[in-house]
């Protein structure tokens, strides 16, 4: 009998230590994915940053030929300034970017009226950056939320479920775009 007190003990002691290990895997894995999440986001908030940077020079590039579409001009810039000063979350972010993805589309459709522009250089090389810019804002929105569902995952899930609640660990929205925001806008300058 004497003997069953350290035995019973002794697996006690093994069953908490496995339990605080196995709490200790599962806080860990769910720090190393709230973090691939941020590092997602931060990845896009640098592709989102390029794309504004270009807006201007393409706006100031094709005002000379477009004197007179100011009204589509203003709406690019004024969607920009939106943009890049959308607060709210994610999913305000994603809506002004789903209208100066908008604006830009404009844009493009009204300059497929003036031939000058699909001859300028200059344009044609701002025209190649906003579509590379593009490119990798898609591929860092679905990058994003491929580490969003994988953290909502490890979140929701038995027994990780239990321990997110308790430390902190909400789920993430995803960044949503209109379906044609997939695509790039067609530049056809």
């Amino acid at each position: 009998m004497n003997g069953a007190v350290p035995l019973v003990c002794g697996t006690l002691g093994v069953l908490v230590l496995a339990g605080a290990v196995a709490v200790a895997a599962l806080y860990n894995r769910l720090v190393v994915l709230r973090n691939r999440v941020d590092n997602a986001w931060a990845q896009i908030e640098v592709q989102l940053k390029r794309r504004y940077d270009l807006i201007p020079n393409l706006v100031e590039a094709v005002k000379g030929y477009m004197a007179h579409e100011s009204r589509t001009l203003e709406a690019v810039i004024a969607a920009r300034n939106g943009a890049m000063s959308a607060q709210g979350g994610i999913a305000a972010q994603g809506e002004a970017e789903n209208m100066l993805t908008g604006a830009l589309r404009q844009l493009f459709a009204v300059a497929e009226a003036y031939p000058d522009l699909k001859a300028d250089q200059g344009v044609a090389d701002l025209r190649d950056k906003l579509t590379d810019a593009e490119n990798k804002i898609a591929y860092a929105r679905q990058f994003y939320n491929d580490t969003v569902m994988s953290f909502n995952t490890a979140t929701q899930t038995f027994p990780a479920n239990l321990l997110a609640g308790a430390f902190g660990f909400a789920g993430r929205e995803y960044f949503e775009a209109e379906p044609a925001a997939d695509e790039a806008p067609q530049v056809r300058l």
